[in-house]
């Protein structure tokens, strides 16, 4: 596997302090450059950027959810795969926090190619997070 490069994302928020709590306190990414508008976020070395977008600015959220292992997987939703360490200690930071998550962390495919710890919940904007953590990185892509 190459060296992965920085990704970069632009997500709406409503409340820009709201974001900098959940962003910054919660998740624990260090902030950047800022503005009236909008926060730049280092999301485990990715650069995220909130948004202000006022209500009667915002379109209808796209998406839906999908059946994932009897869950409902929301999309779209983004998010960081963790080493097993930094996964477990980013899940009980977010239990602390009383983050209410949409699908609980869990284990897929236990034993099996591809095992993978997940978790999703929501930003107080209500935009999707995802975050993983495979057994082994290698099988990051298996089939």
């Amino acid at each position: 596997m190459s060296q992965l490069t920085p990704f970069h994302i632009a997500f709406p928020v409503d409340d820009l302090e709201a974001a900098r709590r959940f962003y910054g306190e919660v998740l624990g990414c260090p902030e950047g450059r800022s503005s009236e508008r909008w926060i730049d976020f280092d999301l485990y070395g990715h650069q995220i950027v909130a948004h202000r977008v006022d209500a009667s600015e915002r379109a209808p959220k796209p998406g839906g959810d999908n059946p994932v292992d009897g869950h409902d997987v929301p999309v779209p939703h983004f998010g960081v795969v963790l080493p097993p360490a930094e996964w477990k200690a980013l899940a009980e930071r977010v239990k602390a926090a009383g983050v209410a998550f949409v699908i609980e962390p869990y284990t897929r495919f236990e034993g099996q190619t591809g095992e993978q710890s997940t978790m999703f919940f929501l930003d107080p904007a209500g935009n999707a997070l995802e975050f993983k953590s495979f057994a082994d990185m290698g099988q990051l892509f298996a089939a």
